[in-house]
């Protein structure tokens, strides 16, 4: 009997906080179309350690937009989201095989906006296998030759591809999960430090209270103190005011029999 009443026994705690707000994030690829996707793992070459290093593991899309249809690489690490690579598609990007390897393609990329501020990249992409490779290639170069195209059919008197391009990647690199977290977390900091700061002021506040009190301010037993002594000086000073009235008056009679008192001139009655 014991035992089902543990099972069966469900308590129920309230929130002391009720979180009734909801956050909406926006990652502006809310505009585009996933026109390819496919898991694999990402590697960038640093100069200065003149090795390879892992960017991140993940989905790697080519999104197009909806209304300039020009088409860009992005991949987010895994569980994060953090975004690794983020660039438009241009015909100066040359997919070139990795030496020892048919699932890996290596190019380079003038403006890489996965870590906010465009920077040139020699970027390596690993798939799982060479058929995912090869289909990788494949939409990669369709979307070189339509990036191209919608760049040379661009009207002269309307604003340059250039400005269109700088556009998508503003608004992407603006609104990732990047630049959310980053905003996030400088709230927080600025949060935590509103109130240091409060309490700072209530401590210093405090301060200047104790400073201002009057001297002359005593606590409850000093006060009861004060008055017994305050008390047995008034009650000697009445007794001595009574004291010194009596001996006045003892005076007063003392002089009066003197001037009573007949002189040794006096003759007998």
């Amino acid at each position: 009997m014991a035992d089902t009443t543990e099972e069966t026994y469900d308590p129920h705690y309230e929130p002391v906080i009720q979180l009734t707000e909801k956050v909406n994030t926006s990652t502006n690829e809310e505009n585009e179309d996933v026109i390819f996707k496919m898991r694999a793992k990402l590697f960038r070459f640093v100069p200065d350690a003149n090795e390879w290093k892992e960017r991140g593991t993940g989905d790697l899309r080519l999104l197009q937009d909806k209304e300039t249809k020009l088409v860009r690489v992005v991949m987010r690490r895994d569980k994060t989201l953090k975004v690794c690579a983020n660039h438009l598609i241009s015909t100066e990007m040359k997919l070139q095989p990795n030496v020892g390897s048919d699932r890996s393609w290596v190019y380079k990329v003038h403006a890489d906006y996965a870590e906010g501020e465009p920077t040139a990249e020699t970027l390596a992409i690993r798939f799982a296998n060479s058929e995912n490779a090869n289909n990788f290639k494949e939409e990669f170069e369709k979307a070189q030759v339509s990036n191209e195209d919608i760049r040379k059919n661009k009207p002269s008197g309307g604003s340059s591809s250039a400005d269109a391009t700088t556009g998508i990647e503003k608004a992407m690199d603006s609104t990732s999960l990047n630049q959310s977290t980053k905003e996030a977390t400088t709230d927080s900091e600025k949060h935590d430090t509103t109130e240091q700061d409060g309490a700072k002021i209530s401590a210093a506040v405090t301060e200047s209270s104790k400073d201002d009190a009057p001297a002359g301010k005593v606590g409850p037993e000093e006060g009861l103190e004060q008055k017994i002594v305050n008390a047995v000086n008034d009650s000697t000073n009445e007794k001595a005011a009574e004291k010194e009235a009596a001996t006045d008056k003892e005076e007063v009679k003392v002089e009066a029999v003197k001037e009573d008192k007949p002189s040794g001139d006096a003759q007998p009655i």
